[in-house]
């Protein structure tokens, strides 16, 4: 099964090392022998590094203001009781199930009223606004599941409110905020149809938009071009997630012993 999950990620790579007449062969290619690296100089010669600082700077925004929000949102609906939560949470859920489209009009008068079209606070300010229900849901179950008790025994041995939470309970709610990055930083990073619609300028395009142009700017599709932008998209995304795989891991046992 993980052969089958991982056999179209080998055929991307493996066609951008290919010529486009091998490409196209019905005879198919499963080993570039006498491939090249020429894909791959078509896409840095494109404004791949451009589009990749634009992408990678809305991601990182997004998902450190998400995580931030979310995490204190999270913390409120879980600890506390005041009036008007059940309808906070109710709203939550409600924003989730508007589809996207049908936001696009608003979202961009909005954004045009601030003149904040084709920048990346504009963008930035949507993702976020976008992922945050969804965290805040997310989060708050991670929060809800760690006991209060734990907070108490820390008050017992001599720690103040805010040392028992950032000693005790913080780490044992680094998996969830590793899996609330996760989501940030794919949704982000992986959008396409809003940042169309508000990054509408050629030097101001993300990744997904990028390798949409590279695609248009040739009269027959460079598919070996498009198989090593895409090559090149996901190494962040895997490397980020190796990153946060640690932090899960760790954040699993951390804070839950004392010493």
């Amino acid at each position: 099964m993980a052969l089958i999950w991982a056999f179209p990620v080998y055929w991307m790579i493996n066609s951008s090392f290919l010529p486009h007449n091998r490409i196209r062969s019905t005879e198919p290619t499963f080993f570039p022998v006498d491939g090249g690296l020429s894909a791959y100089e078509r896409v840095f010669d494109s404004g791949f590094f451009q589009s990749l600082r634009i992408s990678a700077t809305i991601t990182l925004v997004t998902v450190a203001a998400a995580l931030i929000f979310a995490f204190l949102a999270a913390l409120a609906l879980s600890r506390f009781r005041f009036r008007g939560r059940k309808s906070f949470l109710l709203a939550v859920l409600i924003i989730q199930m508007i589809p996207a489209e049908g936001l696009f009009i608003s979202q961009f008068k909005m954004l045009e009223g601030w003149h904040l079209l084709n920048s990346v606070i504009g963008l930035s300010l949507l993702y976020v606004a976008t992922v945050l229900p969804f965290t805040i849901w997310l989060l708050r179950g991670f929060v809800a599941g760690v006991p209060i008790e734990l907070e108490e025994a820390a008050l017992v041995d001599g720690c103040t409110r805010t040392q028992s939470f950032f000693r005790v309970t913080l780490p044992l709610l680094a998996p969830g905020l590793a899996a609330s990055g996760v989501y940030a930083f794919l949704q982000a990073w992986n959008e396409f149809t809003l940042a169309l619609v508000v990054m509408n300028r050629p030097g101001n395009m993300t990744l997904p938009l990028w390798l949409r142009t590279f695609t248009e700017s040739n009269r027959v599709s460079d598919w070996a071009g498009i198989m090593a932008g895409s090559v090149l998209i996901a190494v962040p995304v895997i490397i980020f997630f190796l990153i946060v795989q640690r932090r899960m891991t760790a954040g699993l046992v951390s804070g839950a012993v004392k010493g």
